[in-house]
């Protein structure tokens, strides 16, 4: 075997002609083992992802670092299994990370609205979405893997093909990751997440005349996302909470000091108008602003997909495929689990409400179905990264509550199991995704497409439970309200807020009108309208610190001396970073755990410790541990 991929594997033959990396002797790449580390690192991802994603409102593919350091479990345990091991580990890391990518865009919201959700009914909306998402995407298997290969590019999957390709990399890789997960870690453990020894917000606030914002919260985490999106993705982001912060806050504030006594906050009779302070302006009239750019943005980004919706759905039929090979027995087991498990759940969440169970589950799988279909399409042009998981989800909510709306289904109550159907529906659709770029793999490394699907199922569902715990743990930071809360939620808050504003009347229209109206400028200027709106709703103090990320990258490409030495860096960067993310997660969530059950009790931090200057220190320590092991990777590394 060459320790490269053939060309073939980027097109230029029929599929059913291409001959896939391994293309003789045992196809089965699993065992007790392999799952059990898959299981593991299901887990891993799921949990991280939650947590990262739940704190800055973007997620990270785990496909790439999932095959890093699934190399190096196989090459220490299941030697034996090879190349094809490593690819169910990749496949149940993408599993574990797509459910929480897609449930953390809904499910907490039912937390915003004052309501509680059990881990029963959480789990059947999770599970359900996950068999659904899996069901469907395998009828549609041939005609989005065989039949369009070389036409769908599945970007991300021949990214993963490469990385579990050249195999030798995995170790310089896993010390990389290595060293950000210490880093990340030491970090936070000393920070606000776990011990709280020492302030890690740089914060400056101006409540007189030109009311403004900067903050800036020194988190691994968060400075590891911005490296991997890059500085485009960043600055976008940044540019949208320069617009709320010294734009749209101050110019607020300079027309409420002109309000009379006795005027108070919309939604806070107890706070009068002229003196309101930044965190009033910014709760009270700037977040639903921004509600109303993100709703625009996914409103848009819908309506740009029918034309795709059409198309995939016209192809598909015509398929040759469907003549005879959509889909295997189990992808058929699993679609029945997910239409039958999808009603159970609909029974569930519908409070003994027969007509809501049923016509709410029937528009969600429809719904569901369609989105399905055009999700594995699109993770084959722009990959699972850049997926409008978003977009397809505000069109659905919008057609479920609608429906909820007409069928005078209005309580708060209600308004739950309609955020419970949109749970179900967001998590076919994120799961679709990472499960179709995961067979891609499996196609063009030569793996068995059945294996994979039972492991990337199996991973799924671990998901759902780690990621339900995940936020049942953490439902009581989760439902804060107010200045600085722990996680921004910026999709489950546009959630909360466009549902129960909807069903109640009492959606401030203006705000949201004026934000879809600054979409559409943002449109019209063919500017990325979520990435700014998700900057606009962020906190600053989180933006800020996904810029310095992005800086980090910047500043290691501009001192390669060559393209080849930069590649390398940026390689080795990516795997620091995705460390970095794992790490600031998965040692915050375990602060977090410790602190709920009173092993540590975190303590207020005084004097420098509490100051901006000790911030600074943090944050100084962070870049230069995150840059000096990049500046001395060599190029000899280079593949």
């Amino acid at each position: 075997m060459d320790n490269k991929l053939s060309k073939n594997a980027y097109g230029g033959v029929a599929g059913k002609d291409y001959v896939p990396y391994i293309s003789s002797g045992s196809k089965a790449g699993g065992n007790v083992v392999v799952l059990i580390i898959g299981i593991i690192l299901a887990a891993l991802f799921a949990a991280s992802t939650a947590y990262s994603g739940m704190k800055s409102g973007l997620t990270v593919a785990a496909g790439i670092p999932g095959s890093i350091i699934g190399s190096a479990f196989i090459a220490v345990f299941a030697k034996q299994k090879g190349i094809l091991a490593k690819n169910l580990l990749q496949g149940m890391s993408s599993g574990g990370e797509s459910v929480a990518s897609g449930i953390i865009f809904v499910l907490p919201a039912v937390l915003l609205i004052g309501s509680k959700v059990t881990f029963l009914e959480g789990f059947a909306v999770g599970v359900g979405g996950v068999l659904f998402g899996i069901g469907i995407a395998s009828l549609v298997y041939n005609y989005l893997i065989v039949e369009e290969h070389g036409k769908l590019m599945y970007p991300e999957s021949m990214a993963i093909s490469e990385t579990l390709v050249a195999s030798e990399g995995a170790g310089e890789s896993m010390k990389y990751m290595g060293i950000g997960f210490g880093i990340g870690g030491i970090i936070t453990v000393v920070t606000s997440s776990f011990l709280n020894v020492a302030n890690n917000v740089i914060s400056y606030v101006n409540e007189t005349f030109y009311k403004w914002k900067l903050e800036v919260e020194v988190n691994p985490l968060l400075l590891g996302i911005g490296f991997i999106v890059g500085i485009e993705v960043s600055l976008t982001m940044f540019a949208g909470s320069i617009l709320s912060n010294f734009c749209v806050m101050p110019l607020i504030g300079y027309f409420a000091a002109l309000g009379k006594d006795g005027a108070a906050v919309w939604n806070n009779p107890h706070v009068a108008i002229n003196a309101m302070q930044v965190k009033n302006i910014a709760g009270s009239y700037v977040k639903y602003i921004g509600a109303g750019m993100m709703l625009s943005g996914g409103l848009i980004g819908a309506i740009k997909l029918i034309p795709t919706i059409i198309s995939s759905i016209k192809e598909t039929l015509n398929a040759k495929s469907s003549k005879g090979a959509g889909s295997s027995s189990v992808g058929n087991m699993i679609l029945l689990g997910g239409i039958v498990i999808g009603f159970i759940g609909g029974f569930l969440v519908s409070g003994g409400n027969i007509l809501m169970a049923i016509t709410a589950s029937i528009l969600s799988l429809f719904l569901s179905l369609l989105f399905v279909i055009v999700s594995g399409r699109l993770t084959g042009t722009i990959g699972t990264s850049n997926l409008p998981v978003s977009g397809m989800t505000i069109a659905s909510i919008v057609l479920v509550t609608l429906l909820f709306v007409v069928m005078g289904w209005k309580n708060p109550e209600n308004n739950k199991s309609l955020l419970l159907f949109g749970t179900f529906i967001v998590t076919a659709i994120s799961v679709a995704g990472g499960y179709c770029q995961s067979q891609k793999v499996t196609f063009v490394i030569g793996g068995d497409k059945n294996e994979m699907q039972k492991y990337f199922a199996i991973s799924c569902v671990v998901g759902v439970t780690v990621v339900l715990g995940t936020i049942l743990l953490l439902s009581n930071k989760l439902a804060m309200t107010g200045d600085n809360v722990p996680f921004a939620l910026p999709q489950a808050n546009l959630m909360s807020t466009l549902t129960a504003g909807i069903m109640s009347g009492k959606l401030p229209w203006v705000m949201v009108i004026v934000g879809a109206a600054m979409g559409i400028v943002l449109f019209l200027l063919k500017l990325p309208i979520m990435t700014v709106a998700i900057g606009f709703y962020l906190p600053i103090s989180t933006t800020s610190i996904i810029l310095i990320g992005a800086l980090v990258r910047l500043f290691i490409e501009r001192t390669s001396k060559c393209e080849q030495e930069k590649e390398v860096k940026v390689s080795n960067g990516i795997s620091l970073s995705s460390g970095l993310v794992a790490g600031g997660s998965i040692i915050g969530l375990v602060g977090i755990i410790l602190q709920v059950s009173g092993v540590i009790k975190g303590i207020e931090p005084s004097g420098f410790a509490a100051s901006n200057g000790m911030a600074f220190v943090i944050l100084a320590v962070l870049v230069i541990a995150a840059i000096i092991p990049l500046l001395k990777s060599k190029v000899k590394n280079a593949k």
